[in-house]
């Protein structure tokens, strides 16, 4: 059996990177009734947290209010608990630290990455702080939380990884379920396709008997009297390899929380701007209070039909990330506030479109028939709540809504703008570092703006829609560009993107919405678009320098990303760092001296990366849409073998980046920020916002007076 011996890549950040998510300016500009509004949905953001952590692990919701009661005990003067509690200044700011994080990544795994992150005190410190605060022992000991659960699980390595329980890892997402296999998982997720019950707001428990319970989060215990989106049966029998067995409906997973959640959003329903968003609120309502995801569907449907609000809102459960096998979604919620000036950029990318979308290397069979130009904005976030903030956002997920409805891209300003003072940015060498400072804001703008609005708003998945009936010509099908012969796999009815690809179909994704960006930033009329150059290609302007430190900002972030691999396990913890090892690759086997990754020590303590300016247009470009190209085909055409075969072999961690890039990567690792958010409080009709300061205290004295 494998031991964790040493536990130091485990420890908090010492000191975390807290910025603070500036929006003042950007609420003071709204109206009371659009503040109303904006505090309604962000209280009901925020009454998901207690979702969230349990979404991540067992001991996630006892530590966040272990955290809380100690603030609460001593109101957040620290340094008297600090002398209750006998403990050294070094022990305090280690605790402080923790805290910090676990706050910032909602629960005790990083929301980037999967992976737990533990004290760098000792449990005495723990042990000390508990005795010291009476009501913060009791949170532990009525939750049979040990402060053991604190710490590394040094006998079962495997858990301290997110991922399959049957692969030794955790997931709360199969709550007290150490036996479910992979194979159940997935033989439920088939079955629930049959009777078009969706997965994003469950979790599936296995019974002792081998029979199993799909818990959906409503704020009601039982279905609606007209039944639940599978109809009113709550009792169903299995077949195929889970024949004899049973699986049961259970509804009020996070009763409590969401009942709350759909009061408060009956609340913003009465300060909505228009009909529509008054009927998305009705719909949310709906969805939170009975559990149907068809009415969450509705509310995504009225949602991409809500253009241009000056308040932007949406919530529910949104991504896949962090369930192993990428069917059940993570609470989230988004309120901001559109920054007019950023979104003209934005708004000219859009109509650039669908002369962008035929330089992409695939024909019109692998493309919608018609671009729907999406709400493209630029918005200063007042509340993200979930374990991690995006710097862009392209939703909803249901294929079948943006196909036929359409769907929104959002760049989160405030989000990209947030720096840190000092950052160190590893691997990338001197003679660059002036260029890249100057230029990585602009780059990530663009980068982000691509990826987004043609990297996922791309794409047709060819399928048969309904028994005998095609969106594409089954008699003549479409050339297929990487065999050059006919397509011969495509998605039957029921079968979603992320029901084929499974685990891997998030990665993959966000891999090719990467490599969508890398290839069309090399368009000069775009980087022109965003404000860089005339539209003239000239790799020695200002446009030049945006493009050369997009593709080495892409090409560090590849060598950076082999800290979310772990040997043990030989698996990715993170979508997009997989994603942008891979490209990273693809970059290095392109040849010709597009890129390599320099070095003199043996160590590799003196490693950069190093590209060819002058070889981005020809050689990057030619070899980005090579790979580009087959992840795209094979997505639409339902592929799973050739798009598992290609993954597998783009994300291959070898024996050297295992043994002497990644120790290098580790020592060299940057804290990602975490971001201290305001509070809103609604005094006699008017809303007020409460900021705090980007410290320790100021984070967690932030989520104390959130009162969730």
């Amino acid at each position: 059996m494998h031991q964790i011996n040493d536990q130091s890549q485990y420890f908090a950040d010492a000191p975390p990177t807290i910025v603070p998510l500036l929006v003042k300016p950007h609420f003071d500009a709204l109206t009371d009734e659009q503040k109303l509004y904006a505090h309604h949905v962000s209280r009901a953001a925020f009454l998901g947290t207690r979702i969230v952590l349990r979404q991540v692990s067992p001991e996630s919701e006892a530590i966040f209010d272990f955290i809380l009661s100690l603030q609460n005990a001593y109101h957040g003067y620290w340094p008297n608990l600090q002398k209750a509690a006998g403990i050294t200044d070094q022990a305090l700011q280690d605790f402080l630290n923790y805290a910090t994080q676990f706050l910032g990544n909602a629960g005790n795994y990083k929301g980037f990455g999967d992976s737990k992150f533990i004290p760098r005190c000792p449990p005495e410190t723990i042990d000390a702080l508990a005795s010291a605060v009476p009501k913060a022992k009791e949170v532990l000991e009525k939750s049979k939380t040990s402060v053991a659960a604190f710490y590394a699980t040094t006998q079962q390595p495997g858990l301290m990884h997110l991922g399959f329980p049957d692969k030794g890892h955790l997931s709360t997402y199969y709550p007290d379920s150490p036996d479910i296999t992979q194979d159940e998982i997935e033989q439920i997720s088939d079955f629930m396709a049959e009777k078009k019950l969706l997965p994003e707001n469950t979790r599936l428990k296995k019974n002792r008997d081998g029979n199993f319970r799909l818990l959906i989060a409503s704020g009601l215990a039982k279905p609606p009297p007209e039944g639940g989106d599978a109809g009113p049966e709550t009792v169903f029998d299995l077949s195929g390899k889970l024949d004899g067995k049973k699986l049961e409906l259970v509804y009020g997973d996070h009763i409590e929380e969401l009942a709350k959640i759909a009061l408060q959003i009956k609340k913003a329903g009465l300060y909505a701007a228009n009909d529509r968003q008054k009927q998305m609120m009705d719909q949310y309502a709906k969805s939170f209070g009975s559990g149907s995801l068809n009415a969450f569907k509705e509310s995504q449907k009225l949602w991409v039909k809500d253009i241009g609000p000056m308040v932007e809102t949406n919530i529910g459960f949104i991504e896949t990330y962090r369930d192993p096998a990428n069917f059940r979604a993570e609470w989230e919620g988004l309120i901001a506030m559109v920054n007019k000036e950023r979104t003209q950029a934005f708004q000219k990318l859009v109509d650039a479109a669908p002369g962008m979308i035929p330089k992409l290397p695939w024909s019109r069979d692998f493309e919608k028939d018609t671009f729907q130009a999406p709400d493209f904005t630029s918005l200063e976030v007042l509340t993200f709540n979930g374990s991690g903030i995006p710097a862009g956002i392209n939703i909803p997920n249901y294929n079948d809504i943006r196909q036929e409805i359409g769907f929104k891209n959002v760049s989160l300003g405030n989000v990209l703008s947030a720096k840190a003072p000092n950052e160190p940015i590893p691997f990338i060498h001197p003679r660059d570092l002036d260029v890249y400072q100057a230029n990585r804001d602009q780059a990530f703008e663009v980068q982000v703006g691509i990826h987004e609005l043609l990297g996922h708003g791309t794409g047709k998945l060819l399928r048969e829609t309904e028994q005998g009936k095609y969106n594409f010509d089954i008699s003549n099908p479409p050339l297929n560009p990487v065999t050059n012969k006919q397509i011969a796999t495509y998605y039957k009815p029921g079968q979603t993107w992320s029901s084929v690809f499974g685990g891997f179909s998030a990665s993959y994704e966000e891999c090719r919405a990467e490599c969508v960006a890398m290839a069309l930033s090399c368009d000069f009329s775009i980087l022109e678009i965003f404000g860089f150059g005339d539209g003239s290609v000239d790799v020695d302007d200002k446009s030049g320098d945006v493009l050369y430190t997009g593709y080495l900002s892409m090409a560090r972030a590849g060598i950076a990303a082999v800290e979310f691999w772990d040997p043990k396990s030989r698996k990715w913890g993170q979508a997009h760092m997989q994603a942008r090892f891979s490209i990273l690759k693809t970059f290095l086997d392109a040849g010709e001296g597009l890129a390599t990754l320099d070095y003199t020590q043996d160590d590799l303590s003196d490693l950069t990366v190093g590209l060819d300016r002058g070889k981005i247009l020809t050689v990057g470009r030619k070899a980005v849409e090579a790979y580009l190209q087959k992840l795209h085909v094979f997505k639409c055409t339902a592929d799973y073998e050739a798009g598992k075969k290609l993954y597998e072999e783009m994300t291959h961690v070898d024996d050297w980046w295992a043994t002497k890039v990644r120790p290098e990567v580790l020592r060299r690792k940057t804290p990602r920020k975490v971001f201290v958010q305001a509070n809103t409080v609604e005094r006699n009709g008017k809303v007020e916002l409460k900021e705090y300061e980007p410290t320790c205290e100021g984070m967690i004295q932030s989520w104390a007076e959130r009162g969730v």
